[in-house]
């Protein structure tokens, strides 16, 4: 199983930037795939999920700035995209996108998680 996360940069404050994640190896049926964000200093921390069924549930400090959503037309990967808006220096972190069997989006934490990408870095400067 591999999550392979793309498309973190150095980006201005007030701008935007997508996140992708490509899932392979396995099925993802029944499995929610999300994103959590690291950053320095700081515990990892849940940011944004959508189930198979296209629920979605977000941290309360994202709302109205990030959206997340999911493709799973490709036989052989799924996606994940995380649309970041109105960014500001605190959204600075390391994003990993995550993926967990269930439909229970409210109780994702950091140590429920069935399979992490690895990393993509996003900078805001002031």
């Amino acid at each position: 199983v591999q999550l392979q996360a793309s498309g973190g940069g150095l980006v201005q404050a007030g701008g935007s930037l997508r996140l992708s994640c490509a899932a392979s190896g396995r099925s993802f049926s029944g499995y929610g795939l999300g994103w959590f964000r690291q950053a320095p200093g700081k515990e990892r921390e849940f940011v944004a999920a959508v189930s198979s069924g296209g629920t979605t549930y977000y941290q309360d400090s994202v709302k109205g700035r990030f959206t997340i959503s999911r493709d799973d037309r490709d036989n052989a990967k799924n996606w994940v995209y995380l649309q970041i808006d109105s960014m500001e220096p605190e959204d600075t972190a390391v994003y990993y996108c995550a993926a967990e069997r269930g439909y229970r989006l409210s109780t994702w934490s950091a140590k429920t998680i069935d399979y992490w990408g690895q990393g993509t870095l996003v900078t805001v400067s002031s």
